[in-house]
C-alpha cells in the first residue's frame, strides 16, 4: 500500500513499496520551482553581462552609472533575488513531509531574510547612484561621486549587504542539504547553486570577466536544479 507524505497532491512525493519515490504528472510545486529557477538563472547571467564597467570615481564612471544599462542590469539582479526566494519556497513545498523538510524550511527562512537585507542595498545602487551620477555629469564635478562610495561603504548598508548575502549563501547550502537528504531529487543537484551563492560576495572584488563567469555559474546552478525538479514532476 502506498504511503503519502503530506496531505495533498502538492504536499510531497508518493512513496511506494521498495522506498521508491514517484511524483504525479501534475506536481505543481516541482514545475513551479523549475520555472522560477530557470528564470532566476537567466537574470543572474544577464546582470553582470549588461552591467557597464568603468572607473566609478570619474565622469566616465558617472556616464556608465547614469545610463540605461546600469538601471536594467541591477533591476535584473533585484528580480533574481526575489525569484530565488520564491523558487526555494516551491522546493520546500515539494519536500514537505519528507526527510529534507527541516532543512528546506530553514533554507526558505534564510533566503527570504537574506533577500530582504540585500535588496535595500541594490535599491541604493540602482536609483541612488544613478541620481548622483546624473548630478555629477550635469555639474561636470567628479567629486560628487564620493557620495557613491559613502552610500556603498557606510557601516549600516555594508553590514546589511554582507549579512544578506551570507544568509542567501546559507539558504542555498541548506537547500542543497535538503535535496541531498530527500529521495525525490538527485542528491547533488543543488550543490552548484550553493557554491555559486557562497561565492557571491567575493566575486564583487574581482575583474569583470570573473564576475561574468560567476553569473554563468549561478545560471548553471539554477539550471541544474531546475532540470532535476522538472524531471521529478514527470516521473
Amino acid at each position: 500500500m502506498a504511503e503519502r507524505f503530506g496531505a495533498g497532491p502538492e504536499a510531497g512525493p508518493e512513496v511506494v513499496a521498495g522506498g521508491q519515490v514517484h511524483a504525479g504528472s501534475g506536481w505543481p510545486a516541482a514545475r513551479t520551482g523549475a520555472s522560477l529557477l530557470a528564470v532566476t538563472g537567466a537574470l543572474f547571467l544577464l546582470y553582470p553581462v549588461l552591467r557597464p564597467y568603468s572607473d566609478e570615481s570619474t565622469l566616465a564612471g558617472a556616464r556608465a552609472m547614469s545610463g540605461p544599462g546600469w538601471l536594467v542590469s541591477h533591476l535584473l539582479a533585484v528580480a533574481g533575488f526575489v525569484l530565488l526566494a520564491l523558487s526555494l519556497l516551491a522546493l520546500y513545498r515539494l519536500l514537505q513531509g519528507g526527510p529534507g523538510e527541516r532543512q528546506a524550511l530553514r533554507a526558505v527562512a534564510a533566503t527570504w531574510t537574506g533577500a530582504g537585507l540585500t535588496l535595500p542595498y541594490y535599491g541604493a545602487e540602482v536609483f541612488g547612484l544613478h541620481a548622483i551620477s546624473l548630478r555629477a555629469l550635469r555639474e561636470q564635478d567628479p567629486a560628487l561621486l564620493e557620495l557613491a562610495e559613502t552610500m556603498r561603504m557606510g557601516p549600516v548598508p555594508a553590514a546589511m549587504f554582507a549579512a544578506g548575502l551570507a544568509l542567501l549563501a546559507g539558504g542555498t547550502v541548506l537547500a542543497a542539504l535538503a535535496v541531498g537528504r530527500s529521495a525525490a531529487l538527485p542528491r547533488g543537484s543543488g550543490a552548484v547553486l550553493a557554491v555559486a551563492f557562497v561565492l557571491f560576495l567575493p566575486q564583487f572584488f574581482t575583474a569583470p570577466p570573473v564576475r561574468m563567469a560567476h553569473g554563468a555559474l549561478v545560471a548553471l546552478g539554477c539550471g541544474r536544479l531546475a532540470v532535476a525538479l522538472w524531471r521529478s514532476a514527470r516521473r
